[in-house]
Formats: C-alpha cells, structure tokens, sequence
C-alpha cells in the first residue's frame, strides 16, 4: 500500500534533504574583497534611513503590543 512504501522511503533514507554547500550567483560573481569591506549599517539597509517619526511608530506598535498582551492576560 502507499503507507508501506513511505514507511519504506523513510527507513532507506531516499528523502536525504538539500545540498550541504550552498551556491550564490551573487557570492559566484564578486571576489572575496567585496564582502570583506562591506559595511553592515542597522540605521541604513536597502537605501532607507530611520528617522525619527520611524522610531516613534517602532515605540508607539511596542507600546500597543505591550497594552495588548496586558489586556490578554489580566483582563
């Protein structure tokens, strides 16, 4: 049946999973030098700055997240 033939899929290990090393073509296509000099900025990613009103939103969902659990929990 389809059961006995999973059960025996799983037991001969055919479901081995995915390659140990993986490849990048952006990895593939820059020298080593590139990632060795690249600055990683949290206040700066994908062309984008945090500025103040955004740290106020961040505090201000926090603040709601906070109110929320407290409800849930307490009443």
């Amino acid at each position: 049946s389809d059961y006995e033939q999973l059960g025996y899929n799983l037991r001969s290990n055919l479901f081995q999973g995915g390659p140990l090393k993986s490849q990048s073509l952006m990895r593939d296509s820059y020298t080593p030098d590139v990632f060795q000099k690249a600055i990683i900025d949290p206040r700066h990613w994908h062309g984008r700055t945090i500025n103040e009103l955004g740290r106020w939103y961040e505090k201000y969902f926090l603040d709601l997240n906070v109110k929320k659990a407290m409800k849930e929990k307490y009443g």
